[in-house]
């Protein structure tokens, strides 16, 4: 069975690479768009939404889909639409603590099977000259909360939990469910 990472992102594309299953990549294209209101429910019912979407051409293969969100005491923070939104979420991040969940859904045959990996991070303090340069250089752009912890070490005090999971994809939790499916 093809494995197919239903993603175009290139972060997401270099981490399943490092678990040597070769694969395809077709992106979910449809609006990302959830009924679900917590944070972990949003970001596994939309990778869920990505991988049937992908799966429903593909039936034939094994479809990974992924969505990460940031979640600040509650408050949803997907991708920045423009730069002041970009700034907005970089200043109400400085200085605190918030989770990056990663929800995935892995569909193959009359199987499905989701989760949600959670990671706490805490921001440094970050003035706003900082926050300006970051987002200039691009950086805070296709990423939920506007950040990438592999961007900038800088703007990151410390975690608890998976790296990987920050950066948009679990890969010790989908390395298992991948070698029960091909190694099985």
């Amino acid at each position: 069975m093809q494995l197919i990472l239903a993603s175009a992102s290139p972060r997401r594309r270099e981490l399943l690479s490092e678990l040597h299953y070769p694969f395809t990549i077709i992106p979910a294209r449809s609006k990302e768009t959830t009924s679900a209101t917590e944070p972990v429910e949003v970001a596994t019912d939309l990778a869920r939404r990505k991988a049937a979407e992908v799966f429903a051409t593909h039936p034939d293969s094994v479809v990974v889909g992924c969505d990460t969100v940031v979640d600040l005491d509650g408050q949803i923070f997907g991708k920045p639409r423009d730069r002041q939104d970009a700034i907005r979420m970089l200043r109400q991040l400085s200085g605190r603590t918030h989770f990056v969940h990663t929800g995935v859904c892995v569909m193959w045959g009359d199987n499905v099977t989701s989760f949600c990996d959670s990671t706490e991070v805490r921001f440094r303090d970050l003035g706003e000259e900082e926050i300006a340069r970051y987002v200039d250089s691009g950086e805070a752009y296709g990423k939920a909360g506007a950040y990438g912890i592999q961007d900038d070490a800088r703007l990151v005090s410390d975690y608890l939990g998976d790296y990987d999971n920050v950066v948009g994809l679990p890969n010790y939790k989908l390395k298992q469910i991948l070698d029960k499916i091909y190694k099985g």
